[in-house]
């Protein structure tokens, strides 16, 4: 099972080997139908987990690299730890569909179960749903803009739960149709007629998806006031000058540099462009820009000088750490206005377990000061002459329904990121369609400004606009266009996806139930 997990993170980004589910999903099925007691198939499901999650988080390993000498000791464990601490999530729904009768209906209970403990993640310490399954649908340019507009309706969730479904089931009708043609014993399908019917009602499934992906990328349009010109700048610093505060000057200078060119071509875009004209300018920093962070907090000049080389925005929206009145130090985002003054605050309130937050049980001092502080939660910015915007630190983006203020929706996300720490690996990859899921759970465009990359631009429905590929120092301008209508899920949640395993659960139980009793009459 642990080899078969590993390979189920080969449908993950940036990989989206989507048929590799129709082999993995099938044998953890079999085993578990298989399963007597509780306790193998809480281990198949648990070592199925953390297959799975070693391989879909190994690039974790890079951001110890970064400080090797200081904590070579802790090399083994960021990708290793974080699998086995989440392996129990996959654990115990393989253990509870012991309470439904074996075959398609504890299928049926797993895949609920499973997409249930998915969503549990966000409860692990600080929260950690990175990698949800539904995820691997998130494939790069116009097929994966398909493939997750139905997240407009049952979000990220609802993803996963109908490619466990359709993995568990489609798969192993395929299976057991080559062991019928062998002469072998069927598993879960018996029958031919069983098999067609699993594929039928996939396929009903699937076209009912499409036809839905369909109408809403051609007859839901966007509506409102445009977005605003977005300068997105990518200084590309490594993380190890960051780290040891190396040449903050030129740093400083680069990411001034890169601002003023970017401004200056959007006003040039504003002068050619009628429908552009009254569209504000904003310039986006990322997270932690440079060395010498307090350099924003202290000093009006230094806000000043950013705001002179980007004269002619309304806004620079900048990643920089803070300290707060209690000299804890805060993740944060500063909105500047034309004169260098702050306009708003957002300090990061979903911070990195083991990186930014050091949960109280762990002995040892892993986290610099004992973690960072967290702060309140979503908001919506109002600033001058901009369209509200919400703000979003780097990791905050994974959490689905957890993004914008619900009593005040913004026009449009600002994401700034720093995933330099994590090399040119898969890790920034999953991060990047966490980004796009979130466009089109919200149906809000999204401005990402990334240290080393990849900085985008994505609208309502999760369609990239533009990037800056990896490691590359460059600038991105682009017109934002207006949000769509607010989407059924960003009107009510997880609650649909939430339902629906409920609903997947319950069903096989109130069957079995039914079952037993026609059993005992006769």
């Amino acid at each position: 099972m642990l080899g078969i997990g590993a390979l189920t993170a080969l449908a993950l980004p940036p990989v989206h080997f989507l048929p590799i589910l129709l082999f993995t999903f099938p044998m953890l099925g079999q085993v578990i139908n298989r399963a007597t007691t509780w306790k193998e198939a809480a281990w198949a499901g648990g070592l199925f987990g953390f297959g799975l999650y070693t391989a879909s988080l190994y690039w974790l390993v890079n951001a110890v690299m970064i400080r090797a000498e200081e904590f070579w000791w802790f090399v083994p464990f960021p990708s290793l730890g974080c699998a086995l601490i989440l392996a129990p999530m996959t654990a115990a729904p393989a253990a509870l569909s012991l309470l439904a009768r074996p075959g398609p209906r504890r299928m049926v209970f797993f895949a609920g179960a499973w997409t249930l403990f998915d969503m549990g993640r966000v409860f692990l310490f600080s929260g950690f749903p990175w990698n949800p399954l539904g995820s691997a649908l998130a494939i790069p340019g116009r097929v994966g803009d398909v493939l997750i507009q139905p997240a407009a309706w049952i979000g990220v969730d609802g993803l996963t739960l109908l490619l466990v479904l359709g993995a568990l089931f489609c798969g192993e009708a395929l299976q057991d149709a080559w062991r019928a043609r062998q002469g072998k014993q069927c598993v879960l399908l018996p029958t031919p007629t069983s098999r067609w019917r699993v594929l039928a009602l996939a396929a009903l499934i699937v076209g009912g998806g499409l036809s839905a992906s369909l109408f809403r990328l051609h007859a839901v349009h966007p509506s409102g006031e445009n977005g605003p010109i977005a300068v997105i700048v990518q200084g590309n610093v490594p993380e190890t000058e960051k780290v040891g505060h190396q040449n903050p000057r030129d740093i400083f200078l680069r990411y001034l540099r890169l601002t003023a060119s970017g401004v200056l071509q959007a006003q040039k875009l504003k002068q050619t462009t009628p429908a552009l004209a009254s569209s504000p300018i904003v310039f986006l920093w990322p997270e932690t820009s440079f060395p010498g962070y307090d350099l924003l907090q202290d000093s009006p000049r230094a806000r000043q000088l950013i705001m002179a080389w980007g004269a002619g925005a309304e806004a620079g929206i900048i990643g920089a750490l803070r300290l707060d009145t209690d000299n804890r130090y805060r993740n944060s985002v500063l909105a500047l206005a034309p004169d260098g003054g702050i306009e708003a605050v957002y300090d990061k309130a979903r911070l990195v377990p083991f990186g930014e937050y050091q949960p109280p049980f762990i002995p040892l001092q892993i986290v610099p000061q004992g973690g960072m502080a967290a702060g309140p939660g979503p908001q919506t910015w109002h600033l001058p002459n901009v369209p509200g915007v919400g703000p979003l630190i780097c990791y905050e983006v994974i959490f689905s329904g957890a993004v914008v203020d619900e009593k005040d929706r913004p026009r449009w996300l600002a994401n700034v990121t720093n995933d330099g720490w994590f090399g040119n690996s898969a890790g920034p990859r999953q991060h990047l369609s966490s980004v796009r899921l979130r466009a089109v759970e919200e149906g809000l465009p999204v401005a990402r400004a990334a240290n080393t990359g990849i900085s985008i631009a994505y609208d309502g429905y999760g369609h990239e606009l533009k990037r800056i590929n990896w490691g590359k120092a460059d600038i991105l301008i682009v017109a934002l266009p207006p949000a769509l209508k607010k989407t059924f899920f960003a009107q009510f949640g997880r609650i649909l996806p939430l339902i629906l395993c409920l609903i997947c659960m319950l069903s096989a139980l109130i069957t079995y139930q039914k079952d037993t009793k026609s059993t005992l009459k006769r």
